[in-house]
């Protein structure tokens, strides 16, 4: 692991009055590079090649347009550890904002290991998302009480509606979901899925299965300020989803023509900014009061993160589920268009404007090695 020795001593040889806010070319990219400039920061984007027109094209740096300044372009995202990309980085005083792109197309180890850039966020956490980690996601929730499904080690043991989630055979880094609600239902339909090629039976081996969780689905986007020690709710968005979006606008006769030819499949391609009544607000901040605490034996998690899941109508009472943690910027740029960022500053901030204001002010404060990893 890179300690925070190696990370220091990279920083001594920063200019701190010429930082450059960099990223992977995906994801949250251009959230990131546009709150940069809005706080006065230069951007770089390390693109892979043959995807890389939406930053050295369309969003580049122009006089008062644009908001990528560089674009490092390399034949695989993973190339991101090779060495002269990585000095490059250094060289331009790079602080490196990671998002889920980043910890997919690279490796875990690599990046934990030999990534020698200074990294905005908890570096050791984002591993922690792969429900197949020891002390994962779910062990983090338990123990800042939070609620989550109730989840079952032997599909024997189903005995309400749940859900599978099982890695795709062709993308692991993608889910195929499932619903069953008895041994027999999971029996039939996973022997489907293999049969199929939509999943393997490895990857069968280590699924979740969990209670499925009805009710309002809330992306609460969080930000945890190491410098203040404070808690800010962001926004909150909801998924949109390839091809379940689709067939939930059909009519129910039209679903069930459609279900003889497609299976329903949940690969992220959106979101959709969303609003709770107020009255949950408060039960929000304790759960991502809770969740920080949780985090403490890595030091706390730093800057934003997403407990996403769904509220229950009770009995006794509405309440939040989390089924899934995002340790690391979520991939929606919709969280600035809800109110919640705005009932704090006055106006409404997107994520990547979040983290520029907190690196802005770590800066200013000489605590830059606080909030860097």
């Amino acid at each position: 692991m890179i300690t925070t020795e190696q990370i220091k001593e990279v920083l001594k040889g920063y200019d701190m009055n010429n930082i450059h806010i960099g990223s992977l070319g995906g994801h949250s990219a251009l959230d990131v590079c546009r709150g940069a400039k809005k706080e006065g920061f230069k951007t770089v984007v390390v693109a892979q090649k043959g995807r890389e027109e939406t930053y050295t094209e369309h969003f580049k740096s122009d006089g008062s347009k644009g908001c990528v300044d560089r674009v490092i372009i390399v034949e695989k995202f993973s190339d991101i550890v090779k060495p002269d990309v990585q000095q490059r980085l250094r060289e331009l005083n790079t602080i490196f904002i990671h998002s889920r792109y980043f910890w997919v197309y690279c490796n875990f180890t690599e990046i934990e290991n030999d990534f020698l850039v200074p990294i905005f966020g908890t570096r050791e956490l984002v591993r922690k998302e792969e429900r197949d980690e020891e002390d994962n996601q779910y062990d983090i929730l338990n123990r800042g009480g939070i609620r989550i499904p109730k989840q079952f080690s032997r599909a024997e043991d189903i005995d309400r509606l749940c859900i599978v989630k099982a890695s795709e055979a062709s993308r692991g880094y993608e889910r195929a979901f499932f619903y069953v609600s008895s041994f027999e239902d999971y029996q039939k339909k996973s022997a489907e899925l293999i049969a199929n090629g939509t999943i393997t039976e490895e990857s069968l081996k280590v699924a979740v299965i969990e209670e499925f969780v009805i009710g309002p689905q809330i992306n609460l986007n969080f930000f945890y300020s190491k410098l203040t020690d404070t808690i800010e709710l962001l926004g909150t968005d909801m998924r949109r989803q390839t091809n379940i979006d689709g067939l939930l606008r059909l009519t129910a006769q039209e679903q069930l023509d459609v279900l003889k030819h497609a299976q329903p499949k949940y690969i992220e391609q959106g979101h959709v900014a969303v609003t709770m009544k107020e009255s949950l607000i408060q039960q929000a901040f304790e759960l991502g009061t809770r969740f920080v605490s949780a985090t403490a034996q890595y030091g706390n998690i730093i800057g934003p993160f997403a407990l996403q899941g769904a509220v229950v109508a009770g009995p006794p009472k509405e309440e939040f589920v989390i089924f899934d943690v995002s340790m690391r910027i979520p991939g929606s740029p919709g969280t600035m268009f809800t109110p919640y960022s705005g009932y704090l500053y006055g106006e409404s901030m997107s994520v990547g404007q979040r983290i520029a204001m907190e690196i802005k002010s770590a800066i200013t404060e000489g605590k830059i090695d606080l909030i860097v990893t």
